[in-house]
């Protein structure tokens, strides 16, 4: 079962440029690469191409443009379009005459501020068609973190809608727009708004969607301009220590053939077969797999506008997969806990099933194997978690489906993906026994599609290269087991010293989280007086659990029957939610600043910004 990616791996990394020069031949280049790898220009040196001509312009020449490319599927809107390549690719070049009248040309940036609607898609397309450099902010994104990416970014253009919609709320987008732009320093030379029917803005300055496109309605479609391989595709801001978001540029020609290869060899995707990943735009997971990855690999992919619960309720993820004939699902594992709150006996997917589904993959944050365990055995699909990041842009710990590879361990996130060379680290810098844990590293040259760099942030990028010479440093704790399963325990900082015992928090949660009655939870470090730091526990109730303090003493004896007295877990507070980004992301900072009472902010990327008094209360009570 894993003959085929042992031998992709190993060639991987002993024939890099052989490996990776045939992984290549999947994209149109305009001048092939004179080098696979070269220390000063990165990956495929001296290759030109377009990646919007490869999403699309090629299926069509091809004869596929009849093919479906995009479903758009939103229950929270009652809506349900389909293009098909030939279709997709009219649109996006309409929005490319729009961005060419506004004097948007080959290296400018466009800020995408908007909601999960083929627009969207369509404007990150006609950019990567045009060589502008897209920065999609998640819409509804708070006006002074919309005004730092302004102002980092320096776009030419603000592409934006009239409102979102997140479950049944409707959030409008203009005054966000209006008070960033009050924010920033830059200002843009003009913003576009597409004005939908659930609310209408006031446009102020801003132009009408809709009018420009009708006014370059019979302008020719811009070409597709020749990008070099390094050139930027987009800039994806996350999350910095400092509280300045980082802009993670994204090269084209790496991206490309990242990708494309990923669809096949890890989901197992090919031309014309359905795929969902069941995230936003606005996060890495969108921009791969729900923009460029399956439009890459010439397959349809599937845009949903709605949440796993509430549009209309927890059969959705199920309904929409049958629907749409999907054959591989991507979601995050705190959408499934959310199913799982609701719908304990999964009744809905009992009633509705999965369709052409074959697999399930996990990613976003690390998936508890009682979750996995509960998916896996109602759905009787293989589920498998995986491992990356925004640096990355496409998975680097995986069970590679699409190689035959379906070896998978609950708590682990599988093997290193082909092109990534791994290493559990000691203080020291030195690899540590399989077994024992420590910070996850990986060996440079880093595969194709991950950075490079990051915007206007030369210094910030060597940071990340900084701690281990040779290796760039995740932020990651974990270990490799003895069967060589890669387990990403948490971030470094979720190792919390008490009473000189290294203790990791993500061991703790995994603990929890496989109680009866627990629906998801965290662990994190609280600072006290005698033992430095002191575990606390919060932990959200599966629906039906009626009674907290048996939880409670539940939830504190597992951990202390696993790990003993020197766990020192003596607190747990059952809480009715947990602090997520939109994305799904527990917000553990917040949690500690709650805990040891120090004055916070509420996060701008925060989900539901009435958390953090549920919790104080909670705590108080």
């Amino acid at each position: 079962m894993s003959e085929a990616y042992q031998r992709a791996w190993r060639d991987s990394i002993d024939n890099r440029d052989a490996f990776w020069s045939r992984a290549a031949e999947a994209i149109d280049w305009i001048k092939p690469p004179q080098r696979v790898w070269d220390e000063a220009r990165g990956w495929f040196a001296g290759g030109t191409l377009n990646t919007a001509y490869n999403c699309l312009d090629r299926h069509v020449a091809a004869g596929r443009g009849d093919a479906l490319a995009l479903v758009y599927d939103s229950p929270v809107t009652g809506s349900l379009r389909r293009y098909t390549y030939a279709e997709l690719q009219h649109e996006v070049g309409r929005v490319a005459a729009m961005l060419v009248a506004q004097g948007i040309t080959t290296g400018d940036r466009v800020i995408i501020y908007m909601p999960m609607i083929p627009e969207t898609v369509f404007a990150m397309l006609a950019c990567a068609r045009l060589g502008a450099i897209h920065s999609v902010v998640f819409g509804g994104f708070a006006p002074l973190e919309l005004a730092k990416r302004i102002d980092d970014a320096t776009p030419r253009v603000l592409l934006t809608a009239s409102c979102g919609i997140e479950g049944s709320r409707v959030i409008t987008y203009k005054p966000m727009v209006d008070a960033a732009l009050d924010l920033s320093q830059h200002q843009v030379d003009s913003v576009i708004l597409l004005q939908r029917e659930q609310a209408v803005a006031d446009l102020g300055s801003a132009h009408d969607w809709a009018e420009l496109l009708a006014s370059t309605e019979t302008d020719p479609t811009p070409p597709c301009a020749e990008l070099a391989a390094d050139d930027p595709l987009y800039i994806l801001y996350t999350s910095g220590t400092t509280g300045m978001p980082k802009g993670v540029v994204r090269e084209n020609g790496g991206h490309a053939v990242a990708l494309a290869w990923s669809m096949a060899n890890i989901y197992g995707i090919g031309a014309g077969d359905p795929f969902w990943a069941a995230s936003d735009v606005g996060w890495v997971v969108g921009h791969s797999y729900i923009v460029y990855g399956p439009l890459l690999a010439g397959a349809t992919t599937i845009l949903f506008e709605g949440k796993p619960i509430g549009t209309p309720d927890p059969g959705t993820f199920w309904r929409v997969m049958s629907r749409h004939c999907v054959k591989t699902f991507f979601t995050a594992p705190t959408a499934i806990r959310a199913v799982r709150k609701e719908d304990p006996e999964a009744s809905f997917l009992k009633e509705i099933g999965t369709g052409d589904c074959r697999v399930i993959f996990l990613a976003g944050e690390r998936a508890d194997p009682d979750t996995i365990a509960w998916l896996e055995e109602q759905s009787d699909l293989p589920v498998i978690d995986h491992w990356w990041q925004t640096e990355l842009g496409w998975p680097g710990v995986a069970s590679c489906f699409g190689l035959g590879d379906l070896r998978r361990k609950r708590g682990s996130a599988g093997f290193p993906v082909p092109g990534y060379e791994f290493a559990i680290l000691g203080e020291d810098g030195q690899p540590v026994p399989a077994g024992e844990s420590g910070a996850v590293a990986i060996r440079e040259p880093l595969a194709p599609g991950a950075f490079r760099s990051l915007w206007n942030n030369p210094a910030g990028f060597a940071k990340n290269f900084a701690s281990f010479p040779g290796r760039y440093e995740t932020g990651d704790a974990g270990y490799f087991d003895d069967e060589g399963f890669l387990h990403i325990m948490g971030r470094t900082d979720d190792i919390i010293n008490v009473a000189g015992h290294r203790l990791s928090t993500g061991q703790m949660e995994q603990i929890v989280a496989s109680q009866d009655g627990v629906a998801e939870c965290a662990v994190i470090g609280a600072d006290d007086a005698i033992k430095g730091m002191v575990p606390v526990a919060f932990v959200v109730a599966r629906a039906g659990m009626n009674d907290p303090a048996a939880l409670h003493d539940a939830v504190i004896a597992a951990v202390r029957a696993e790990l003993g007295a020197v766990s020192a877990l003596k607190t747990a507070y059952v809480v009715p939610q947990l602090p997520k980004t939109r994305s799904g992301k527990i917000l553990r900072n917040l949690l500690r600043k709650i805990i040891n009472g120090e004055r916070f902010d509420t996060p701008p990327t925060i989900e539901d910004p009435a958390v953090p008094e549920l919790l104080l209360a909670a705590i108080r009570g």
